[in-house]
């Protein structure tokens, strides 16, 4: 009985030590565009209409009828999809033009001030930091008012 147990307990111990770990939850919206969350500290709940993901960068409201497709990922980029597969840093609002709408949106996303406020990881992350704070809205007015250069990313 001993060996038994034993045995069992080392094919788990081999088991966990295999089992590969995840860096990002990602979604994939019915136009094929993804987006990624860390899965540190994540929390996932949901209702009949929407998924509530909020994390250490805050919380964000998916639509349930567009999400398509929901796995864990070691890919942490996110894409606009379709045959436009091209994100601007900065355009939070992904309307291909850097305004003050992107700045209030970002602005709302950092302050929690909106939680149905989503802002795309590679969009909203304009001062090359980690994480989207202050820095990325400060960085933004100063792309919208000219005084600094955009970035673009062919996914």
């Amino acid at each position: 009985m001993k060996k038994t147990i034993i045995m069992m307990l080392l094919a788990l111990v081999a088991f966990c030590a295999s089992a590969e770990t995840y860096s990002y939850l990602r979604f994939t919206y019915n136009d094929a565009s993804e987006v990624a969350y860390s899965v540190d500290g994540i929390v996932v709940t949901y209702d009949d209409t929407n998924i509530y993901v909020t994390n250490a960068e805050g919380t964000a409201t998916l639509a349930i009828a567009d999400v398509t497709k929901m796995y864990f990922s070691n890919d942490g980029t996110s894409s606009t999809g379709g045959d436009d597969d091209h994100i601007m840093t900065g355009d939070v609002n992904h309307d291909g033009k850097l305004d003050i709408t992107d700045v209030t949106l970002l602005i709302d996303y950092v302050l929690g001030n909106n939680s149905d406020t989503f802002v795309c990881p590679v969009c909203g992350e304009v001062d090359g930091t980690e994480g989207i704070n202050i820095g990325d809205v400060t960085a933004l007015i100063d792309l919208v008012l000219g005084n600094g250069t955009t970035t673009s990313t062919d996914e």
